[in-house]
């Protein structure tokens, strides 16, 4: 699958086939801040605003696999840190195409002119994804006790981590 994966900017084409990758992805309540009820029409302001580039990877029949956007961290004189947000076709997990995108950002914000990218809020039991961000070099600068509401554990601890590109 990896070798057949391209990535490439979003279209509005693609709307459709992202908001079922972030349906699902936030219907879980584990991973998120997004209520797992978000209605569609959000999903302009939270994956497709004018302010972020978005991206999908896409098989050799375009069929989307994963998407991620990024965008300035904060405004002004805090927009040369870059913050990421992806999200992986739950069929498609364990199959690379997160590290393809995790990739494909941090070539792009040093293209973009960013210094670094800053994840804010990394839930602290997504495993998967604090191994596969320190894989890439993210380092937990800090540690936000009792940060996300996780539907089946509760309280959990949130992460900063950070990266400079």
């Amino acid at each position: 699958m990896i070798n057949s994966t391209q990535i490439r900017k979003a279209t509005k084409n693609d709307f459709d086939s992202v908001w079922e990758i972030f349906k699902e992805v936030i219907k879980t309540a584990d991973t998120y801040v997004f209520d797992p009820t978000t209605p569609k029409e959000d999903l302009n302001k939270n994956w497709f605003a004018p302010y972020m580039d978005t991206f999908v990877a896409i098989d050799e029949n375009q069929a989307v696999l994963g998407t991620y956007i990024i965008k300035p961290n904060q405004i002004d004189l805090g927009n040369h840190i870059a913050n990421c947000s992806y999200m992986v076709n739950p069929k498609c997990h364990g199959k690379g195409t997160g590290k393809l995108l995790c990739e494909h950002s941090i070539k792009f914000a040093k293209e973009k002119g960013y210094l670094a990218i800053q994840f804010n809020i990394v839930v602290s039991t997504n495993l998967a994804a604090v191994a596969l961000w320190q894989k890439f070099g993210f380092e937990i600068i800090g540690t936000t006790p009792k940060g996300f509401r996780h539907k089946t554990l509760g309280l959990v601890d949130t992460y900063i981590m950070y990266k400079e590109v």
